[in-house]
This record gives C-alpha cells, structure tokens and sequence, in this order.
C-alpha cells in the first residue's frame, strides 16, 4: 500500500477510537488489577510465548527504553533472557507501572528497571538516549503514531534496535471470522464480567481494526526514518513483530 493510502486510513479513523486514545492512561488504570489475569487466561498463555520470541530477536545491550512498559511483562522477560543491563520504562498508566514494579521488585529485578509516568509522544529523554526500544502492545494506542515512532527514532542511537510487537488483523478469511468472534463478543462479555470496565476490552478489537500492520507498518516505520524494517506474523496473524534499526 502506497503512502498516501495509509495517511487516507488516518484520516478517516474512527472518532470514537482517537477519543478513547486521548484517555488510555485512564482506560488502562481502570483494569489493570485484571489485566495481566485476563490476557494470560484468555490467550490460554500464548502471549508469554509471543513475548518470548520476541525479546529472543533483540540483540544484548546496555540501555533500553520500553514505551508502554505497563505490567513489565516483556520488560521482565528481556531480564531473564540477559537481553539488557538497564530498562527504562515509560508509560501513561500509574496503576499498571505501579504493579509492574512490584513484580520487578519480587523478581530481583528493582535496581535494573526503572518506571516513568509520561506520554510516548513527547519523552523526556535526550537524543541518542537508548541502545535498544520496545514497545509491546502500545503503539496502536498512540493517539498519533508518526509523532511516536519520530519519538523511537529520536531517543535510540545511531544503530540501535527497534522492537515492536503488535497486534494485527488475520488476512486468512476463516481465522478472521472467528478472530472477530471472539474479540467482538467473547472478549467484552469476560473483560465486563472480571474488570466491571464496560470499554476496555470493547475498545481492544476496534483500536486493532483501525490499526496498521504489516507493509502499512513498514511503511510508517521506514517514513520516519528507520531501515531495515521487517515483520514476523505470529499465531495465524493475530499478533505481529516488528524489527527496525536507526
């Protein structure tokens, strides 16, 4: 898909999405004393697999950034792997930070990531900061994701690595019936029933839908300066990552 197609997608997102993006921080306080629960039970434990080969394609360096590190899931899975020294992480969400530091913590891991309330859009880091960034599950949140992946280029160094590991849309028709199936109805039902949120997990299939993936994306990430951009689909494309260099 051509650029200018893909700025057209943009334009023409839903209202009702770039309202909510405005306000995630809130969204994501509201339910993150489920969160990690519910994306666990319900993915059956695959996304700790996807976290896994994710961090696996990252090379070891000194310093990484996690933007929208949240409950730390994949920031705790890159210290197991040895993948970094330090991790600064960065998010909008104080309740889900504040539970990713207890795990930190639990795990050993409390002197080696550190959590910072702010918005990817504006991060209050020097140019060439980073060795490293990723970015789990957040960039479809962004409430304008050109001037967050300027943000990734901005604070990594020359060379360095870019991770993102995202959500996207099945192309296969029959995996995409029952990806909306479960996502438009089984998802919202449970998330309602164990989060009492009458939005958030609502809110996960629509941001998904008006999302980019695949070439889309590695067309962004190529038009704001990144090389080497290259994807991987993962579970029938119901999840994707993403790899890029400065």
């Amino acid at each position: 898909m051509f650029l200018h197609d893909i700025v057209k997608k943009t334009n023409t997102m839903s209202k009702e999405i770039q309202e909510e993006k405005k306000n995630i921080g809130s969204l994501f306080d509201g339910i993150a004393g489920t969160y990690d629960f519910l994306n666990h039970a319900l993915s059956l434990n695959i996304d700790k697999s996807w976290r896994r080969k994710t961090v696996k394609m990252l090379e070891p360096c000194d310093c990484l950034l996690d933007v929208a590190i949240g409950t730390a899931d994949l920031s705790l899975e890159i210290m197991k792997q040895g993948k970094a020294k330090k991790i600064q992480g960065i998010d909008l969400s104080k309740e889900m930070m504040r539970i990713g530091q207890e795990k930190a913590e639990k795990l050993g891991y409390g002197d080696k990531i550190s959590f910072e309330c702010g918005s990817a859009l504006d991060m209050p880091y020097k140019d060439q900061s980073f060795d490293a960034l990723t970015c789990a599950y957040g960039v479809r949140n962004f409430s304008d994701l050109d001037k967050g992946l300027q943000e990734f280029y901005r604070t990594l160094k020359d060379g360095g690595q870019l991770v993102i590991l995202e959500f996207s849309y099945p192309s296969n028709p029959i995996i995409r019936f029952f990806y909306d199936l479960f996502f438009s109805n089984i998802l919202p039902f449970i998330g309602r029933l164990v989060s009492n949120d009458k939005s958030a997990y609502s809110y996960l299939n629509r941001s998904v839908k008006d999302f980019f993936w695949g070439e889309e994306m590695i067309a962004r990430l190529t038009s704001v300066g990144f090389r080497d951009a290259k994807f991987r689909t993962l579970t029938f494309g119901i999840t994707t990552i993403y790899t890029a260099r400065k």
